[in-house]
């Protein structure tokens, strides 16, 4: 079995495929790695990402290798962006007499 050695980090701006993503591009990424997973709670989480993606999140790069010469690119999400949280709060409705929200927000579970 080969030997996991770590990963790192790609650079997007210069990468030669990546550089020319788009918000959208990477939003459809994320549908078309993940959106044919059976769960509601992944359904969910491929939503948010594409949110994430379309509300300026930065999308993070990273190459994973194994000792026998293996590698794979490991694309996520970074920190939320300011516009995406207050996209999520959008969402979440009035608040309440006890300061609650009208209706919660499901981040999913990821695949």
């Amino acid at each position: 079995m080969a030997k996991y050695l770590g990963k790192t980090p790609v650079d997007v701006i210069t990468h030669p495929e990546y550089s020319k993503y788009t918000n959208a591009d990477w939003a459809l990424y994320f549908i078309q790695m993940y959106g044919g997973i059976d769960g509601d709670y992944h359904k969910d989480w491929v939503l948010d990402q594409v949110a994430r993606c379309l509300k300026n999140t930065p999308v993070e790069v990273f190459e994973a290798k194994w000792d026998d010469g293996q590698s794979e690119y490991r694309i996520s999400t970074g920190n939320p962006s300011e516009e995406y949280k207050k996209w999520v709060e959008s969402m979440l409705g009035e608040k309440n007499e006890l300061g609650e929200y009208e209706y919660d927000y499901d981040e999913g579970i990821a695949p």
